[in-house]
Formats: structure tokens, C-alpha cells, sequence
């Protein structure tokens, strides 16, 4: 019978050590909600394929359960777990047409009516007209919907899939990962997805996990993620954020005030993970789209309450949509701001003197404890 968390994928404790002593996943508890599309993201060596060959059976464990559903499998065989993975590298049969690609599955389990399935399964990645095509005749991107369609149409729980779109081009890449998507509202099974492309995991998951050296630095929804960074790591590696350190002055209400660079910033109390003491250190965070570039001749029509820095423009690039300033001041040496090419200000170029300014309800708050880098260079060498 049929429960309702029949697809939920339960971790519990599990961590994974190797003989070398090496450990690769840190004990980590982690559910993965029925019907969900759920992502591990991370850079390469964070843990997050280890974490997801546990689930498929392709990994044993070091301590720690398995739960698929109400079923246990933590000691079961890959074949014996009602999951399927979809790789990276496609592994389709070359010498088989895509209907008996797909067909595979059903046929091993001794069902001899598959017409019917199979050709629902490509009707649902829109495949139904290649059926008879071998797959060096497909696309890459249509080879990787065959493998879906082979995962699929076995019923599993839960699909896995390990960086399926890695070797997909950047456009190509784009339009697979709403396909993707399109097919797991479609089927409603779980979907757990690893990759360590941050844009990726934004565009298709219901919830991410950002791993980090085995464990799980936070969880939740992607616009959560984004917008309420709880550590410098994940406020570094999704996206950019400007960080800026920076003294508690008072609190005023709901609001923390700060000192940095000589001037004042305001910080909503809620979007502070740090503890503020009065005199404490804070690292204040803002996303660079969030804020906005007014020449300083101009400075005085910025409305009040928002936050303001003075600084010079050392750098700008125009990239299409938006112009990218890197600013000098006295609070940060690189501060960066992106700022839609609506009505462009000709006066903004290197060495202006400008105000950047926002609204404090854009802040957020961070221990300075941490390190104010973590996760920039691991951001960067994804994304090279």
C-alpha cells in the first residue's frame, strides 16, 4: 500500500569514512520530502555524490540508515532499492534504437506488452518521433531525456541523477533544466538531483542543501538561500555578496545599527544570524544587485533611511543586461554593484565619485567569526 511519505528518501547519522581515513561525508540526518525536487549542491569533493551513491546502494556506508519511505535499505543491493540513477555520461545501449532503449527495463523484468509504456515515456519527453533513431543519431541533450525515460519508466520511488546536464552545453544546459523539471511535476516521484552548478540547482529545485567538506552548510528553499545566507560560505558560493566588517553601535527597535568605515549602516535584527553585542563585530552583507549607483553630484535627492557609502568607480563592464561597477571605498576596497542598463548615467565611468545606497531591509547579518572568503574561490573554480 501506497502511503503518503512513500517516496521520502530519510537519512539518518549517515557519514562515510574510507580506509585512508579520508572522510567524505560528516554524520549527516537529511529528509528529502515526497514528490520533491531536491538538489545537493556543492563543489567537487563536498561530499554530495558520496551522499547520493549512499542513497542508490553504490556506497556502503560508514554509520548510519537509509530510509526509502517506510522501507529500510540502508543493507539492500542497488537492484533491490526502488531507485534509478541517471548519469552523467547517458550509458546507452549504441547498438539499440531509443524505443529499446527505453524498452530495456521492462523487458529484463519479463514483461512482454511494453508498446504502450514506452511509447507514453517518450511521448513525455517529447521523444515519440525518434523512437526508431539510434543514439549517436540524437543530440545530447535528446540522448540524456532517453536516459531519463529508461529511469522512469521502471516506476521507481526516487530518481537519482548525478550532474545529468554536466555534459550539456551552456544553452542546451538551460533548456534541459526546465525540461527537467517539466517531467518531475508531470510524474511527481522524488527527483534528487547533485550538481555544483549554483544556477542550476536554483532554477529547478524545490529545496537545495549546500554542502561543504561533507556536511551540510544550509538548507531550504532557493530564494531562502539566496536571501538569507546564514554563513560567509554560502553567502559567497551562491552568487556574490559584498561583505563589509563592521562594529555594533546601538540597537534601535528592530533594527541593529552599525559602525563601518566611518559611517553608519542599518541592519534588520531578523536578518542576523551573528550574536550583536554592543561593540561586537558583525559582517554585513549586500547582494550587488540590490543596490543602486548615484553620481555623488546627485547625492542629495537619495531618499533618506537608506544605507549609504561613498566611494570612487575603479572598474566598470558592460555585460548586456547590466553593468558591473567595482568600487573603491573606504568600508571595502572591491565593492561590487550590477545595475540594469535602463537609463544609463554617462557620468558613472572609472574615477567618478559616486554614493552606492539600499534599502536596510536588503542587509544581512553574519557571524565575523567566519572567514569573510569562504567559498569564493571554490565559487570560482566551479565556474571556470
Amino acid at each position: 500500500m501506497t502511503t503518503e511519505n512513500s517516496g521520502d528518501v530519510r537519512l539518518s547519522g549517515i557519514s562515510k569514512t574510507y580506509d585512508n581515513g579520508f572522510t567524505a561525508v560528516q554524520p549527516l540526518d537529511l529528509t528529502v520530502p515526497h514528490g520533491s525536487f531536491f538538489a545537493l549542491l556543492g563543489a567537487s569533493g563536498c561530499g554530495k555524490t558520496t551522499t547520493l551513491r549512499m542513497i542508490a546502494g553504490l556506497e556502503e556506508p560508514s554509520s548510519g540508515t537509509v530510509h526509502l519511505g517506510d522501507q529500510e535499505v540502508t543493507n539492500l543491493p542497488p537492484y533491490k532499492r526502488p531507485v534509478n540513477t541517471v548519469f552523467q555520461s547517458y550509458a546507452l545501449f549504441p547498438h539499440l534504437d531509443i524505443f529499446e532503449n527505453v524498452a530495456f527495463g521492462l523487458r529484463r523484468r519479463g514483461i512482454k506488452s511494453v508498446k504502450k509504456q514506452v511509447e507514453e515515456m517518450l511521448d513525455l519527453v517529447q521523444l515519440g518521433e525518434q523512437a526508431r533513431k539510434k543514439p549517436h543519431q540524437l543530440s545530447g541533450g535528446q540522448q540524456q531525456r532517453v536516459a531519463v525515460a529508461r529511469a522512469l519508466i521502471n516506476h521507481p520511488k526516487v530518481l537519482l541523477l548525478d550532474e545529468p546536464l554536466g555534459a550539456l552545453d551552456l544553452k542546451l544546459r538551460r533548456q534541459m533544466q526546465l525540461e527537467l523539471k517539466r517531467i518531475q511535476t508531470e510524474v511527481g516521484i522524488t527527483f534528487v538531483h547533485v550538481t555544483h552548478d549554483q544556477e542550476e540547482a536554483m532554477t529547478m529545485a524545490d529545496t537545495v542543501a549546500v554542502m561543504n567538506a561533507g556536511r551540510v552548510e544550509q538548507l531550504g528553499s532557493p530564494a531562502d538561500l539566496y536571501e538569507n545566507p546564514q554563513t560567509t560560505f554560502v553567502a559567497n558560493f551562491l552568487g556574490t555578496s559584498n561583505l563589509i566588517e563592521a562594529e555594533v553601535d546601538t540597537r534601535s527597535g528592530e533594527d541593529i545599527v552599525l559602525k563601518a568605515g566611518g559611517g553608519k549602516l542599518v541592519l534588520p535584527r531578523a536578518r542576523c544570524s551573528a550574536p550583536a553585542q554592543t561593540g561586537g563585530k558583525v559582517l554585513v552583507g549586500i547582494r550587488p544587485e540590490k543596490i543602486s549607483l548615484t553620481h555623488a553630484d546627485d547625492a542629495g535627492e537619495i531618499p533618506a533611511g537608506r544605507n549609504r557609502i561613498t566611494g570612487r568607480i575603479a572598474d566598470s563592464s558592460f555585460i548586456g543586461v547590466s553593468t558591473q561597477y567595482v568600487i573603491d571605498s573606504a568600508v571595502c576596497p572591491e565593492f561590487e554593484v550590477y545595475a540594469q542598463n535602463i537609463e544609463r548615467d554617462s557620468r558613472l565611468v572609472p574615477g567618478a565619485e559616486v554614493v552606492l545606497h539600499w534599502s536596510p531591509a536588503h542587509t544581512f547579518g553574519l557571524d565575523a567569526a567566519q572567514d569573510i572568503d569562504a567559498g569564493v574561490d571554490t565559487a570560482e573554480e566551479e565556474a571556470a
